[in-house]
This record gives structure tokens, C-alpha cells and sequence, in this order.
């Protein structure tokens, strides 16, 4: 099967060029599994249930999140009710919603699992046992399993990656927002990229409009970010799993 996992959506930009794009390249690149990380998808702060429900019109099939997906509070009663938005699976067994899902579609299953990372994050649960755990119970229902690791870190995602070769057919990094230039196959066919990069502004710093970044770090004072609107991006990387769940090719996309 093939599947895109389009790096975070940032805002009314990211979500436009989603709109313009993305059936054209469904097509173009035969992909039978879309993902999209949409915690940044409402004003690059968070994901309405208004705003998920436009992304899986436009052919996203599943929603991944991180530490911003609770920016929103409404979005709290839909996430509960929507096994299609997942939050990190490593939050305490409290919190609503799902950190994973088995997603099937036509004659293709895929599971996907959400994480967050604890490097310069929120302190959660290990998601490096908690991934073991969960991916575990999984391969009771499918071989193919897909991990949106979304953490700060270059060295705990790369820690992650090897932890993970050979358990899964592929741990996308997200988060940064910069799309990085090492993705491979690690031993045991899993697909690997640091950081699968933004869908929004790419004149801009991570998404916001960047006199407000560069103001922030020359005066350290407190700033209400902007949402950058020019030169659109979409970042993303398609990845190929054969019969036995295991990762054959990689690619970055940026359009």
C-alpha cells in the first residue's frame, strides 16, 4: 500500500493549499492512505471539530496531533466521539479521546499510533514503552502500523527511529515544522524521517508571520503570533509497505 502523511497543517494557508493540491497528487501518486498531522489546523493553535471534518472531505483519511491539539476547547466532546483524530496515546489513560487507530480502508489496513516526545515537551508517559505496549496489541490486527512520533528533539526522535526498526513499517517525526533531509529504511524495513516538515507559509518562521518571531527573540517579550499567509508549502512523504508490513520506499514531497 501506499501512504502520504502530509506534515502539519498550519492554519487557513496550510489547509488551502491542502484543498488545491492534494486530489491531484492522491492521483498522480497512486496513494491508497492519506494522514495529515492537523494540530495546528484552527489559526496555528489547535483543531475545531469544524476544521477536521472540512480536512476528511479533502481526502484525509486520518488526523494525527501533539501537544496542541487541546488549544481549542471544543475540541474536547468530538475527540472523544471521532476514532479518526487521534492525541498522543502516551497522555495519561484519563484524557479523552484515542491514541491509536486501525484504519481500513478498501482491501488496505493500516494502524496508526500517536506520540509525543518528552524532550523540551510536556512530561507524558515514556512513549518509548508506551509505544512497545501499544504496537503489541496492534499487530494482533495488522502488520502495517504507522507511527506520528511528534517531539522537539533531533535526538530523541532519532533514538526512537532505532528503537522502533523492524517493530513497524514507519515512524514520521513531526512537530518542528522543518522538513528533514534523512529520510530511509531502517533495518527491518521501517521507513524513517526526522521530520516530515509544514503545510502552510513558507515565508514565514514555523508558520507565523516572522517579523513576530524575530521580535520575540531580540526583545524576549511576550508576543501574540500571526499566521504567515505567502508562498505556500506542503510538506509531506509517501511510504510504501508490502504484504508483510514492512516499509519499501520513502519519499519527501515539497510542492
Amino acid at each position: 500500500m501506499r501512504v502520504l502523511f502530509i506534515g502539519d497543517i498550519i492554519g487557513e494557508p496550510g489547509r488551502a493549499i491542502v484543498a488545491s493540491l492534494l486530489p491531484a497528487l492522491l492521483s498522480e501518486l497512486q496513494i491508497d492512505i492519506c494522514l495529515a498531522n492537523g494540530e495546528n489546523a484552527a489559526g496555528g493553535f489547535g483543531i475545531t471539530p469544524a476544521i477536521s471534518s472540512e480536512l476528511f472531505s479533502l481526502g484525509i483519511d486520518l488526523l494525527t496531533s501533539g501537544n496542541h491539539v487541546w488549544d481549542r476547547k471544543e475540541i474536547e466532546n468530538f475527540i472523544q466521539q471521532e476514532p479518526r483524530l487521534l492525541r498522543p496515546a502516551n497522555y495519561p489513560p484519563e484524557v479523552p479521546g484515542f491514541g491509536l487507530h486501525i484504519l481500513k480502508k478498501n482491501q488496505h489496513c493500516l494502524g496508526v499510533l500517536n506520540l509525543s516526545g518528552r524532550t523540551f515537551m510536556p512530561p507524558l508517559d515514556c512513549p518509548f514503552r508506551a509505544a512497545d505496549r501499544e504496537v503489541a496489541q496492534m499487530k494482533q490486527e495488522t502488520r502495517a502500523i504507522l507511527i506520528d512520533f511528534h517531539a522537539e528533539a533531533t535526538s530523541e526522535k532519532r533514538a526512537f527511529g532505532w528503537f522502533m526498526a523492524g517493530k513497524v513499517s514507519a515512524v514520521i517525526g513531526t512537530h518542528t515544522h522543518v522538513q528533514t533531509a534523512d529520510e530511509q529504511i531502517l533495518p527491518g524495513g521501517t521507513a524513517y524521517v526526522t521530520d516530515a516538515g509544514m503545510t502552510g507559509s513558507g515565508e514565514s518562521v514555523i508558520g507565523v508571520v516572522k517579523e513576530d518571531a524575530i521580535s520575540r527573540f531580540l526583545t524576549q517579550m511576550p508576543r501574540r503570533y500571526r499566521i504567515a499567509k505567502g508562498s505556500p508549502q506542503f510538506n509531506a512523504v509517501m511510504v510504501e509497505i508490502d504484504s508483510e508490513g514492512q516499509a519499501t520506499h520513502i519519499m519527501r514531497i515539497n510542492r
